[in-house]
């Protein structure tokens, strides 16, 4: 699979910051915390392998990955799916393990809790002497030390018993994988929220009962129309939206059944048990959505009953709801599921990481976000009076309140712009391997290449010795000696080799990785070689000085081919013909709500950042010229943007837009202590920007909008829509006054 930049910059930093721990004595540890949904699993599988294969270090390492309830087995069978090409690592469970000992990269998956029972037969002593301490003893005679994964590490890992258990482990390094650490380590990697969203691995946000009226009273979240309301209500709004994202998904050309996932409370009473049959009766009676063979729509995912949940997570299955409790929520993963519902009943009235964790994905991670704002949200309905937002839920992800675009609004139809996402300029992505391979083709790399010219051996200078060293400018001493080069060598000369050629590129370890990844699969594709089996004779094959100038020809094509590719990309902004104020925006608690009866979104919500924003809104709100203005966001094609260019094409993201009752449109940038540096490209794409609508007959001016009064902003609004040629900051002689313009 492709990794995410960001995913690639936590696998960095990982190795960075173990190889830095490595060095010292005693035990380490290494907290690596990292969002529900943005693939901890996979970047520890990456980490792991790179680990495994990095050469510089020396220390032989056995592995210890342990998960809370049945996760070590998804988490078994995620890193078995990822090393299956590569063998680099095997992984096994206490029975599969040979001579009671865990071998070098080998990985040892046992469940946390079960571990921690005193009467476990892998703890205490037993006949055939088999538990976890004569495995570690094995180990270490065998000179491997041991690197303990604690995933989930929030569960289990601050207990008497598991610190205990750490204890009598003794890793050379414990690594603690989390969204939500609760204990600090010598060392930290974090993966931010943002950078997941930013990526499209998972939804921008969570809707609580979207188009309910939802407030904050003391921390918590009161749900006024569904404080007396029904299961039947609560269903009834998680069907109506299943239905809708349906037809989005269908309008994208995606074939994606998004699931609905309804929770019932553990069985304490009968009580329980009666809510699942009035579930199961208002699915099958208002909805058609049964577990019968002829219809199958519903599946069940209850202790001890499993129906039609064989292929439930696959894209396309048929099933559209899914009654399950809360036992399967930690690391359960289907991508589909988009809608969580709630009951009143439900045991606790807390929201948890994991539950909501199961609509956080989103069903295309390649893909990332659709354009279609409604599939790149999840949504929970519940009648529960009161909901606690716990902070491992990261408050800001979950939105309670909804501003809408008001009805009476005409479409103004913008032009507008955004960026297309692309890789770095300064490092190589995935693209990089593709185009190699296909110039390999084009080259005859494979015809060229003489499997049977090897480096084998490599020379150096031996008992050589100068009488006079003032003869030696310029003198080359060549090596006299040959020796066989190990597996460490090779490593360092193949590294060499591509850091050597990989101008105009930085030779960072990343775009090193990429040009060797291109290269032994073109062996694996090619010539059938496989990296995990013929590593050293890859290398030597091509290192030889028969073949290196065919691998060299090979890159010099593609890196010039990938740069070209890169700039165009790079310089690309998609244009928005038509845009328009969005329908909806939300907002999430550290927003509140004001009132501003001229903005477009009602009701309008603030977090109150900027005085000259909140000023400028006070001006506009109160003019009688002015039908409505809208505040800007700043990303995506969601919010409008005008091109500008510092040094390459960029969106500005100009802050307000202004429908005036003559039909004029305003668009205005707040501005306060700016430079012309600074200031100075935005002002040319604005100024660029509405002198080419006007000519095409768009009623529209604008620029950049400061108050005369910095301080106290009691003076004159004006604004400048000029060139940066005629600018000069602090003198505003140039600038228009706004009132007179309005």
């Amino acid at each position: 699979m492709q990794l995410k930049i960001y995913q690639e910059n936590a696998i960095d930093d990982l190795m960075n910051k173990t190889k830095r721990l490595l060095e010292y004595s005693g035990s380490k540890k290494l907290v690596f915390k990292a969002p529900t949904g943005s693939g901890k699993t996979i970047m520890m599988a990456e980490f792991l392998k790179q680990l495994a294969d990095d050469r510089e270090i020396k220390q032989l390492f056995g592995f210890i990955w342990t998960a809370p309830r049945q996760l070590h087995i998804q988490s078994k069978e995620k890193l078995e799916n990822y090393f299956e090409k590569s063998r680099a690592i095997k992984c096994s469970y206490f029975d599969d393990l040979d001579d009671i000992r865990i071998d070098q990269n080998e990985i040892l998956f046992f469940n946390w809790e079960s571990i921690n029972k005193k009467d476990n037969i892998y703890i205490r002593d037993n006949e055939q002497d088999f538990n976890l301490s004569k495995v570690i003893e094995n180990t270490r005679e065998e000179g491997r030390e041991i690197i303990l994964v604690i995933d989930e590490a929030h569960h289990h890992a601050t207990s008497e018993i598991s610190q205990g258990l750490i204890e009598m482990i003794n890793p050379k390094l414990t690594i603690e994988v989390s969204a939500t650490p609760v204990l600090s380590g010598d060392l930290q990697v974090d993966v931010l929220l943002e950078d997941v969203k930013k990526d499209g691995m998972i939804k921008k946000a969570v809707i609580l009962n979207d188009n309910f009226d939802n407030i904050i009273k003391q921390g918590k979240i009161k749900t006024q129309n569904l404080s007396g309301g029904s299961e039947e209500l609560v269903i009834g709004a998680a069907i109506q939206k299943r239905i809708e994202i349906v037809k989005a998904f269908k309008k994208e050309g995606v074939n994606v059944n998004p699931l609905i996932l309804i929770q019932l409370p553990d069985r304490k009473s009968s009580l329980e048990d009666r809510i699942r049959e009035r579930v199961e009766s208002i699915l099958k009676n208002k909805y058609k959505i049964t577990t019968e063979k002829d219809n199958s729509k519903l599946a069940i995912w209850l202790s001890g009953e499993h129906v039609n949940k064989e292929y439930v997570e696959k894209n396309d299955s048929k099933v559209e709801v899914l009654i399950f409790k809360q036992a399967i929520a930690l690391g359960w993963d289907c991508p589909r599921a988009q809608i969580l519902v709630l009951f009143r009943e439900w045991h606790s009235p807390i929201f948890s990481i994991q539950t909501v964790g199961r609509i956080m994905r989103m069903p295309e991670p390649d893909f990332g976000h659709y354009p279609n704002e409604i599939l790149n949200y999840g949504y929970v309905y519940t009648n529960l009076d009161n909901i606690e937002i716990q902070e491992d839920i990261a408050r800001n992800y979950i939105t309670i309140y909804i501003s809408k675009r008001i009805k009476s609004y005409k479409p103004i139809n913008l032009k507008s712009y955004y960026s297309r996402r692309h890789r770095e300029k300064t490092r190589l992505s995935p693209f990089f391997i593709e185009l190699f391979l296909k110039f390999a083709k084009v080259y005859g790399l494979k015809s060229k290449v003489d499997i049977k010219s090897k480096k084998i051996d490599q020379k150096i200078v031996t008992n050589w010795r100068a009488e006079d060293i003032d003869i030696l400018a310029k003198v080359k001493i060549s090596g006299n000696k040959e020796i066989k080069a190990s597996g460490f060598d090779l490593q360092k000369l193949i590294d060499y080799f591509v850091r050597k050629n990989l101008a105009p590129f930085y030779p960072e370890d990343r775009s090193v990785g990429r040009v060797k990844e291109s290269i032994y699969k073109f062996f694996e594709n090619e010539l059938k070689m496989k990296y995990a089996e013929k590593w050293d004779e890859i290398v030597q094959i091509v290192l030889s000085e028969k073949n290196s100038k065919h691998f060299l020809n090979v890159l010099s094509k593609t890196k010039d081919e990938y740069q070209k590719e890169v700039e165009k990309r790079d310089s690309e902004l998609i244009v928005q013909e038509k845009w328009n104020i969005p329908k909806s925006m939300r907002f999430n608690e550290d927003y509140a709500q004001e009132e501003r009866k001229k903005s477009i979104m009602q009701p309008f919500y603030s977090k109150n950042e900027w005085r000259t924003e909140k000023a400028f809104i006070e001006y506009i709100n109160g003019s009688n010229k002015i039908e409505w203005w809208f505040k800007n966001g700043d990303r995506d094609s969601i919010f409008f943007a005008i091109p500008y260019k510092n040094g390459e094409q960029k969106p500005f993201y100009v802050d307000f837009i202004v429908k005036l009752k003559d039909g004029r449109i305003g668009l205005f940038d707040t501005k306060s202590g700016f430079t012309k540096q600074m200031a100075g490209p935005k002002i040319d794409g604005f100024y660029k920007y509405i002198y080419c609508e006007k000519k095409k007959g768009k009623k529209i001016f604008g620029g950049i909008v400061t108050n005369t009064d910095q301080r106290n902003y009691t003076g004159r609004w004006v604004y400048f829509d000029e060139s940066s040629k005629k600018f000069e900051p602090g003198d505003l002689g140039d600038w228009l006054d706004l009132y007179n313009s309005l």
